[in-house]
């Protein structure tokens, strides 16, 4: 192993102990080592992996507890370990190791530990392998910790990746992990014509399903182009289900550091197409927003917990880098809290009116964000956050009698 490859892995295991130092100091529930995630059934999947080339599509995320200990190893090493014949590994966005920005163009490389190549799916070809590197394996496992919300992408590779090996008649397996915000349905479902990078399938906002779960129902929904279908193998967690309080153990992105940002992220995401900052490059992105020209008024922000407080804070990344912005800072809301809240349009709204810019205030991704056209209009005619929400509550309701075929967990 090479230096350069050293301080990469000390950067994760780095990156790994501060975000489970955050969560650690929440209250007490499942961890990694309390539920049995897919890549720890060995003795379910390696029959099935017997005499087949191997495709990986993980990340930094890809990790499990070896049996008996409390030693944290990869996936990638893992399936290694267990006799798998690994061929190829594909990273999607934020690169292998999790430290490439968002949308941020990854170059494919080569694992310098174990010399396998790691092919790039953020390399400027839409997410899409070629036939080269589809013809490395036979089976594609993936394996990836995802936070359970349309605008994430993680599950948007997945699906471009079973669509892929639909068409070139490979299996695809998915090592199942807990979904952090697993536990609700919320948001309008996706209106088709804002189909997006952000936004690739007829979901809501947040959908209460785990990775595999959602794989299901892409195949058993015809979700793939053409009427195709995969080969599919779903590898279950052991010890969860949709109530369990999961708390991840590592960052599934550069800025979102512990299990309160994930919870605020289905309201906090939305500020991404505004001028409003979310404090990308502060030592709180997800949990604050702003915005130079803030000025705070009377407005109801729902139950005073949820409030925050004021706050000035510079942001390094994004939108109003280097500027000092005025805010809220909702780090002080209690996790119990930020898990309860589900999609509050208070945060935005509030900001829309402290900013007074009207219809500037809002980018043309803000209903790819959203996934409809109505929350915007909505906003500007000065309707609440009670009145925008039952706009889709019937899209919750439908959405949750859709899904019941493809639940794996109670």
């Amino acid at each position: 192993m090479t230096l350069n490859n050293n301080m990469m892995m000390k950067h994760t295991l780095l990156t790994f102990w501060i975000a489970w130092a955050c969560v650690s100091a929440c209250a007490k529930e499942a961890t990694l080592a309390d539920v049995g995630v897919g890549a720890a059934q060995v003795e379910v999947y390696m029959p099935l992996l017997q005499g087949k080339r191997v495709a990986l599509l993980g990340n930094h995320s890809s990790i499990v507890y070896r049996p008996g200990t409390q030693e944290v190893v990869h996936v990638l090493n893992y399936l290694l370990e267990n006799g798998a014949q690994v061929t190829a590994v594909f990273a999607p966005e934020h690169g292998f190791r999790g430290i490439a920005r968002e949308g941020e163009l990854v170059s494919s490389t080569v694992d310098e530990e174990t010399g396998i190549p790691i092919l790039s799916l953020y390399d400027g070809l839409d997410g899409l392998p070629s036939a080269e590197s589809m013809g490395k394996f036979d089976v594609l496992i993936a394996d990836l910790q995802d936070v359970g919300l349309r605008f994430s992408t993680y599950h948007i590779t997945m699906v471009k990746m079973m669509e892929a090996c639909a068409r070139y008649g490979k299996q695809f397996m998915v090592f199942d992990r807990p979904n952090p915000n697993g536990h609700y349905v919320d948001g309008p479902i996706l209106d088709m014509q804002y189909k997006s990078g952000v936004g690739w399938l007829p979901i809501p906002v947040v959908y209460g399903m785990t990775l595999g779960e959602l794989a299901l129902m892409v195949n058993g929904e015809g979700w793939l182009p053409d009427g195709l279908k995969v080969d599919l193998k779903v590898i279950s967690c052991q010890n969860y289900t949709h109530d369990t309080s999961y708390q991840i153990p590592v960052r599934t992105s550069p800025n979102l550091r512990c299990t309160k940002a994930i919870y605020l992220y289905p309201s906090l995401c939305l500020f991404e197409a505004t001028p409003i900052s979310i404090g990308r490059g502060t030592d709180i992105p997800f949990m604050c927003y702003g915005h130079p020209l803030y000025e705070e008024k009377n407005g109801n922000l729902g139950k005073e917990n949820y409030r925050g407080k004021k706050i000035r804070f510079t942001p390094n990344q994004s939108t109003q880098e280097g500027r000092e912005c005025v805010g809220r800072d909702l780090s002080p809301i209690s996790e119990a809290d930020a898990r309860s809240m589900g999609i509050n349009l208070n945060y935005l709204i509030d900001a829309y009116h402290a900013l007074k810019m009207d219809n500037y205030f809002f980018r043309p991704f803000f209903e790819k964000l959203i996934g409809v056209g109505y929350v915007r209009k909505m906003i500007i005619a000065g309707k609440s956050n009670e009145e925008i929400r039952a706009m889709w509550a019937n899209d919750v309701e439908r959405f949750i009698e859709q899904r019941k075929p493809y639940l794996l967990y109670e």
